[in-house]
């Protein structure tokens, strides 16, 4: 079994409320959620969120949910939470509730490598990182091994190409709000201690890695559109509303 969780939160300090943004008629979270809901090897979807708005507005779109602790240190550990209540998934996804944007086929990409592959146990997503985006903390970075796993995500552009662009070797790319574990890996990770890099960066994904663990990073050449922030959002409601002209 494969379930989708999304953890949603209304305390964003980029942007207070994002999950309840409604500029578009729907809540951003309900975008996420039909999003999810597209990706043909999912089974379950469902939000988990400690926050009583959130829970009314998902069930007002017919979604599920699932309340969690307030106190989780990141979304990954809502997930953990959440996802105990269902001790037949194999595969357990994170998908961020800040993109509504993102190609359902992805999720089933994730899902399809780490069943064709039992040794993956754990997986995400990254693509082309635009030149705005290299020095904008926003845009996360990761850098790979030759092997397919992230070696290191950062806000800052990595990995640095000393001599120039010119002479890079390796590409730029951007990380997106997928993350793919196998039960026991997510029991391993919501076990795991706050680790410094993971403090330091915010990206709770450090924490893996930091501990011996390998991620593998699926790349593909197409690019959704995260939210972060307020300015994204609105870019967001101009491309829905001019995609649903009539």
């Amino acid at each position: 079994m494969v379930i989708c969780v999304i953890p949603a939160r209304f305390g964003s300090k980029r942007f207070p409320g994002k999950p309840l943004a409604s500029e578009t008629g729907k809540p951003l979270i309900q975008h996420v959620y039909e999003a999810a809901a597209r990706a043909k090897r999912v089974d379950t979807v469902f939000v988990a969120t400690d926050d009583d708005r959130i829970r009314r507005a998902v069930e007002a779109f017919g979604g599920r949910v699932v309340m969690t602790r307030p106190e989780h240190p990141c979304g990954t550990n809502r997930v953990a939470e959440a996802a105990a209540a269902f001790p037949q998934a194999e595969i357990i996804i994170n998908f961020q509730g800040d993109e509504p944007e993102l190609d359902p086929s992805l999720l089933d990409s994730v899902v399809e490598a780490m069943q064709k592959d039992p040794t993956i146990e754990a997986g995400t997503v990254a693509g082309p990182l635009m030149p705005d985006e290299v020095n904008d903390p926003n845009s996360v970075k990761v850098a790979m091994a030759v092997s397919g796993d992230a070696l290191y995500f950062s806000r800052a552009p990595i990995p640095w190409a000393r001599d120039g662009e010119s002479d890079r070797h390796a590409p730029l790319l951007k990380h997106f709000g997928i993350y793919a574990y196998r039960a026991k890996a997510l029991r391993d990770y919501a076990a795991m201690p706050v680790s410094p890099l993971e403090q330091t960066e915010k990206l709770e994904q450090l924490r893996w890695l930091e501990n011996g663990r390998r991620m593998r990073v699926l790349v593909t050449d197409r690019r959704p559109a995260g939210i972060d922030t307020p300015r994204d959002y609105a870019a967001f409601v101009a491309r829905y509303r001019e995609a649903h002209r009539h």
